[in-house]
């Protein structure tokens, strides 16, 4: 079983370094989602600015992934490819980025529409985004994981979309994927008690349609079983003793 890691004050000061960066590059990420503009470029843009910087990209050749960031389009849940498909009006685009800086890492994602968008389409990509900010509401010291997850599924399935099952967030620091895992669903009460100084990635993935998901044969891409559309949120936070602290927000770099 692997052990859930405290960070100390100079470990935290790290993160949120590294968490800053993230978080700009996935602004510049998502300021380029327009049609026409191919994933790849916005991988190569976030890859260069990233490395501007003095960082890595997290997610560069980890397991094998080819790009520096995933960028997902409609149904694709997760885990997309860059490469030569240009994006079209009414998409929408999730994009997932990470960056290593000075031995720690930042994690974070959105889902950004491409030029207007069906209606369907942009409720689907606030709920995804609230039932964050309503599942951290139980990031607190004495709370349960599962407290966050429980919160993350009544308000997905509250607004009619569906919480992906397969795919959990999980604790980030000097590795990408760290203990404890953070599902999106399930009861409150389970799961390691929260503690001051853990830092961990909440990112619901949610769907249109119902939750079933698949992977495709380039052995990354997932998608929604019924072709609906998906959209994905996520930051790394810090648990302190009163508010939790979200690290992945733009800052001077």
């Amino acid at each position: 079983m692997q052990l859930i890691s405290l960070k100390s004050p100079r470990e935290i000061e790290l993160m949120r370094r590294a968490g800053r960066l993230t978080a700009a590059a996935r602004k510049l990420a998502g300021e380029m989602v327009a049609p026409g503009v191919t994933t790849r470029e916005i991988d190569h843009a976030v890859r260069d600015f990233i490395r501007s910087h003095g960082a890595e990209p997290s997610f560069l050749n980890y397991n094998g992934f080819a790009g520096s960031a995933c960028i997902s389009i409609n149904d694709e849940v997760i885990h997309g490819i860059p490469g030569k498909r240009a994006l079209k009006a009414g998409d929408i685009v999730s994009i997932d980025v990470g960056a290593y800086l000075d031995g720690y890492h930042g994690d974070c994602a959105a889902t950004f529409p491409c030029g207007e968008v069906s209606s369907e389409a942009a409720h689907l990509i606030r709920v995804t985004e609230q039932c964050f900010w309503e599942g951290i509401r139980f990031a607190r010291v004495g709370q349960r994981v599962s407290d966050i997850s429980s919160a993350v599924q009544k308000y997905v399935e509250a607004n009619g979309c569906s919480v992906v099952r397969d795919y959990v967030g999980h604790g980030v620091g000097s590795q990408l994927h760290e203990a404890p895992e953070v599902p999106n669903y399930g009861s409150p009460g389970r799961g390691a008690r929260l503690q001051a100084g853990m830092t961990i990635a909440v990112e619901p993935m949610v769907n249109l349609g119902g939750y079933q998901i698949h992977v495709l044969s380039d052995g990354w891409t997932v998608k929604t079983n019924d072709g609906s559309l998906s959209a994905h949120y996520e930051n790394t936070l810090l648990i302190t003793d009163g508010e939790p602290e979200v690290l992945t927000v733009p800052g001077e770099l």
